[in-house]
């Protein structure tokens, strides 16, 4: 045992042992012979492998698991009080509802975990002496700590937050509606693109915070130190205009869905380019909509789930955080739209058969960073130059699809194929010459 473990009080596990426990635990949860919940309290795990494991429900109070790799580790309900997870690697980690009160998280990696209703808040916390360990332990206040660590594109909706330094942390793409932040240090945190629709930020610091093009509505501010946030293209409540024209937007789409139903003899398609398309909510869920046009409008937050928008015309549309689950978009115009967080799961973006000819959906340019498109279908699509980080392309049929400019490093469950040798690369290629040949020859 080292001499700061000893000083910890903690028992420092080998890989060997922790793997013991953990499966140990994987069976517990599945009512498996032979399983035992996990109680991992005041040990240090520092720099050993978690990765990938269920660890659901364990308790690791009070332990030490800096510099350890937690990337997709299941820890929802867990109980995580008091824990030292500095430097961590908890890159889509499941922390749903975890209990991180008066944990240090500084410099962690957290980049698209889901920590929907995790507790960050204050907590008290053991202290163990120097010389006696944990037989002579004092208490003592701690807040949570994210300083400086990575949430982008993390899901934080109704965390509760309040009290905790976040100094310099990064939560740009975040998802945190609802979220509590009361009296949190924010000072120098990025939020730019963030979801924050109903957060409380009541008397936090956010002396220097950038929020540009953060989505605000209904985020309260109230007390809290605003000198020199950045607060550039933030998107904020509909206004009373927007709200007022909803109804007669409604009464355009539903002329576009008696023009699809009637073959074109009655109604038109809909026109709703520039619009403010938020005070809709859910309405138009399952509507058909083709050859609708909503370029440049704002769409934040819609439910279209099963939606019929086979060649719609979207371009440059504001989408974050849309449901498109199980949509028709086949053929649709997409080009340089911001789909954020967009729920793609099972839509269909293949081609649109028209006059003899297939019209291929066309995203070039698009936004589509931590979008979920599981069992989409994009054959035939043109993503050139789309950016997809973060993207879960997981069972998605990529056939024929255009790829251009696209960096596929951060995207999950699709490997782009590689590509063959070029003149450029390589020289020019060279017909393979047999030995018989070459003896010939003198080669």
């Amino acid at each position: 045992m080292s001499a700061q473990a000893k000083l910890a009080g903690r028992r420092r596990l080998t890989q060997a042992e922790l793997d013991l426990i953990v499966g140990s635990h994987e069976r517990y949860l599945q009512r498996k012979p032979g399983g035992r919940r996990a109680s991992l309290r005041f040990v240090h795990l520092g720099g050993l492998n978690l990765s990938g494991r269920n660890l659901s429900e364990a308790d690791l109070s009070a332990s030490v698991l800096e510099g350890c790799r937690l990337v997709r580790t299941k820890l929802e309900r867990a109980d995580l009080f008091g824990c030292d997870l500095r430097m961590a690697d908890l890159r889509q980690a499941v922390m749903v509802k975890a209990d991180l009160r008066g944990v240090c998280l500084r410099g962690a990696d957290l980049s698209q975990a889901d920590l929907t209703g995790a507790d960050f808040r204050e907590g008290k916390v053991a202290m163990p002496s120097e010389k006696s360990g944990l037989d002579i332990a004092r208490h003592e206040q701690r807040v949570g700590e994210v300083d400086e660590a990575n949430f982008t594109g993390a899901i934080l909706d109704d965390a509760e937050m309040s009290g905790v330094s976040a100094f310099a942390a990064d939560f740009t793409d975040c998802s945190m509606v609802g979220a509590k932040l009361i009296g949190a240090n924010l000072k120098d945190a990025n939020f730019s693109g963030a979801l924050m629709q109903g957060a409380d930020m009541s008397g936090a610091n956010l002396e220097n915070a950038n929020f540009a093009g953060a989505v605000v509505v209904g985020m309260t501010m109230e007390k809290a130190k605003t000198a020199g946030a950045r607060m550039e293209k933030v998107l904020r409540e509909p206004t009373e205009e927007a709200a007022s024209k909803a109804p007669e937007l409604l009464e355009r789409a539903q002329a576009n869905q008696a023009w699809c139903k009637t073959g074109g003899k009655e109604g038109a398609a809909a026109k709703l380019d520039g619009e403010d398309l938020r005070p809709l909510a859910g309405a138009l869920k399952g509507m058909r909509m083709t050859a609708m046009s909503a370029k440049g409008a704002c769409m934040v937050g819609l439910d279209l789930s099963g939606a019929h928008l086979q060649g719609a015309k979207l371009e440059d549309a504001d989408m974050r955080a849309v449901n498109l689950r199980g949509a028709d978009l086949r053929g649709a115009k997409l080009m340089r739209a911001d789909l954020t967080k967009a729920d793609l799961r099972g839509a269909y973006l293949g081609p649109l058969p028209l006059g003899g000819r297939e019209i291929s959906t066309d995203v070039t340019g698009a936004k589509l960073r931590y979008v979920a498109a599981q069992t989409a279908n994009l054959t035939l699509a043109v993503l050139d130059a789309a950016d997809l980080r973060g993207a879960d392309l997981t069972a998605a049929v990529m056939d024929g699809v255009s790829i251009k400019d696209v960096d596929f490093r951060q995207v999950q469950g699709f490997e782009p194929p590689k590509e063959e040798p070029t003149e450029d690369e390589f020289g020019p290629l060279k017909t393979p010459v047999s030995i018989e040949d070459a003896a010939e020859s003198g080669q």
